[in-house]
């Protein structure tokens, strides 16, 4: 099994900030999308290439798992 693109996560925790990215960095810009919530969109196709989050850690203080689902391309080769 192997994803079409890769994920990097990226955690300052003094800035308390998470960003996910998506793909091979290109020119993009952030849209917010809700309070501290942001997606990453590439300038020239206009797809999510990820998303970032202020204040994560203080959003995660009472929660213990975190699951996360992203909708993942993959290719099946044998």
């Amino acid at each position: 099994m192997k994803l079409t693109e890769d994920m990097q996560i990226h955690h300052d925790e003094e800035g308390d900030f998470l960003e996910i990215r998506i793909g091979k960095p290109t020119k993009s810009y952030f849209n917010q999308i809700g309070d501290d919530l942001f997606e990453r969109i590439d300038e020239k196709t206009g797809k999510i290439k990820g998303f970032a989050i202020f204040n994560f850690k203080k959003r995660t203080e009472h929660l213990h798992d975190i699951n996360v689902s992203l909708p993942l391309k993959l290719e099946i080769t044998s």
